[in-house]
């Protein structure tokens, strides 16, 4: 049971890093017209676009592919809590739902700063499109803390510094 609900809980994060990169692409002005871009459109405009109808973005906020991300982390946290074993509590779901997504959060974000960091060391300079993408997504957290810890001897250790504040947050989410 214990591997069933491993590889539900895998997919259904997935699911949601979907809808999380396409509320998260716009913000940080990352371009959809990569591979990426596509699939997250094509995968989770089937959601989206009946709640645009309803639902208008307010500016860069587009608030229907909100409300599609908490519907399917939500939906999610349900799925896995009756294959669990558990009942189906609305207050529950939605506590667990929140915390869930916060941790996805986290955890994206931990991962794209990690590659982000090794493609610099690896390849700099390397000018591909999951490279800028992550540049998009990374660079806002990483430049507040170059301004307070400037690189030292040609190292930048500002991921390693976001790396770690990324960490303490998951720890106390727990």
């Amino acid at each position: 049971m214990a591997a069933i609900l491993f590889i539900l809980d895998a997919l259904l994060t997935l699911v949601v890093i979907a809808f999380l990169l396409r509320v998260v692409m716009p913000l940080v002005r990352a371009d959809f017209r990569t591979p990426l871009g596509e699939a997250v459109l094509r995968f989770t405009s089937p959601l989206v676009m009946p709640l645009r109808k309803v639902l208008k973005p307010a500016g860069r906020v587009d608030s229907a592919t909100i409300v599609a991300l908490l519907l399917v982390q939500f939906a999610g946290t349900a799925i896995l809590r009756l294959v669990a074993g558990g009942g189906f509590a609305l207050g529950p779901i939605v506590v667990r739902g929140v915390f869930d997504l916060a941790h996805t959060i986290l955890q994206l974000y931990t991962v794209a700063v990690l590659v982000y960091a090794l493609l610099s060391w690896v390849a700099p300079g390397n000018d591909s499109p999951a490279t800028r993408l992550l540049g998009r997504l990374c660079e806002p957290l990483l430049r507040p803390v170059r301004r307070v810890v400037p690189p030292i001897g040609g190292l930048d250790f500002a991921a390693l510094f976001v790396l770690i504040g990324l960490q303490a947050l998951q720890i106390l989410l727990r």
